[in-house]
Formats: structure tokens, sequence, C-alpha cells
């Protein structure tokens, strides 16, 4: 049984959150802990016809980003890591100085303490200097960045192949075997 958790900040790009979410559940043997933020929740309605309710019921654990005494929030309760997707750099932020007012902060300061993989898709563009500075704390702690950065080898036909290919590349670096895009196989 294999135990991930996943973070879903205000960042715009709910969807990638939700996929993920679909990903993992399709999977055998896997529970998934979801801690959405307030923010989340708003941009999620913002960006798509789904409510919180939907993205809840794809997780087998949901977590109130208020409630630092849930079982996520120490590391004695063992995980195989955490995804915050998509990642807001104030999140980001928080993670990279354990400001740790809030769940999925929290969280993600278990998995870097207890040396274990922590996923940023941190989704922000153009990234001033603060921003470099605070990412390069973060991979220097510990935590893989994974943008979602569009990749285009695998010819993309729609929106969805994006979020697939993003999303996949995050399961990657999370050790999710996924097989959401085609992965290059070298030219032809």
């Amino acid at each position: 049984m294999s135990i991930y958790i996943v973070g879903i900040t205000g960042a715009s790009g709910s969807i990638l959150g939700v996929r993920a979410l679909e990903a993992l559940r399709a999977m055998p043997d896997v529970t998934i802990h979801l801690i959405m933020t307030a923010q989340a929740k708003r941009t999620l309605s913002l960006e798509t016809d789904l409510k919180s309710a939907d993205v809840e019921r794809l997780a087998g654990v949901v977590h109130d980003e208020r409630d630092l005494a849930a079982a996520v929030s120490s590391g004695s309760f063992r995980t195989d890591g955490m995804l915050v997707i998509p990642c807001s750099m104030k999140s980001a932020a928080a993670i990279a100085y354990s400001m740790n007012d809030n769940l999925l902060v929290r969280a993600a300061d278990v998995c870097l303490k207890e040396r274990r993989r922590l996923v940023l898709s941190v989704r922000e563009t153009p990234l001033h200097a603060g921003h470099l500075r605070t990412l390069t704390r973060l991979a220097e702690l510990g935590a893989v960045i994974v943008p979602p950065i569009a990749g285009f080898y695998h010819k993309p036909s729609s929106v969805d192949d994006i979020v697939n290919h993003a999303v996949g590349k995050a399961l990657d670096a999370l050790g999710v075997p996924t097989e959401l895009f085609r992965r290059w196989s070298g030219a032809r």
C-alpha cells in the first residue's frame, strides 16, 4: 500500500491537481490524503465547473488545511511522498522557510525533514530573483521543482494532452508510474 499526500493551492491550474488525483486514484493500492487550501477552492470555482466536493471525492482522506493535528502533520505518520500541484509562490515560500501556519505547508515540511519525496509543481511566470532564490532554497532542501511546462515532442493535439504531460512529469518525479503521456523514444 502506497500513501501519497496531494496538496492543491490557489495558484492557477486547478485542473493539474484534479488530473493528478484522477491518475493516483486509478492506481491499485494507493491511498491519497488531500489538502486543499481555501484559495484553491476559490480558484477551482473560477477555472472549472467543478465544486471542491467533486475534487475531494477523488481522495481517500481529506484534511482541513487548518488542522495542524492531522496525521500528515507528523513524521511518525509514514507516507511515500507529497505532490503540491499547482503550487503557488506563496506556498512555495512558506515551505522554503518552514512557516507551518497551515497543514499543507506543515505536511510538506514533514516530507523535507523526513527526507521523503516532495514535488512542487510551481505555477508562476515570469519569475523574479526572489522567486528564483526561493526555488533554489527548496531544491537545496531536497524538494523537486517540476513546473507545469508544456512539452511538444509528443505533438499534443489538445489542452488535455498538455495537462496530461505536465501531470505525468510531476508524478514521475514523485516516483509514481504513469502512462499519462507518450514518452520520447528517439527521433524517427
